[in-house]
């Protein structure tokens, strides 16, 4: 989970299976909720957590200080169909707002 949770926090919406983007949703959402407020704290809860320090400032950088005002449901799930090779339910988890615009 953290591997998927730095790749949505670095390209704002990624690809995987439905199980898994279900799953991130509740592993990636409390590090937005936790970087709404930026304190020292907060970092070093979220670097424990992430351990890549260059995620970590573009949470608090640039995803958080979006949802300042919003009291949860950072992310949304697209459901995309299934991948060809063995049918498995594919979908498309982004941040609200962040994620919408940019195409892969």
């Amino acid at each position: 989970m953290k591997n998927l949770a730095i790749a949505l926090i670095r390209e704002k919406a990624i690809e995987t299976t439905v199980a898994k983007s279900k799953e991130l949703r509740r592993f990636a959402e409390p590090l937005v909720t936790l970087a709404k407020q930026d304190t020292i704290a907060n970092r070093r809860r979220a670097i424990a957590t992430l351990r890549d320090n260059q995620t970590v400032a573009t949470l608090f950088g640039e995803v958080a200080p979006n949802y300042k005002d919003r009291p949860g449901g950072y992310t949304r799930i697209l459901k995309l169909g299934h991948r060809k090779g063995d049918a498995a339910e594919m979908a498309r988890i982004e941040f609200v707002e962040l994620g919408e615009h940019k195409e892969d």
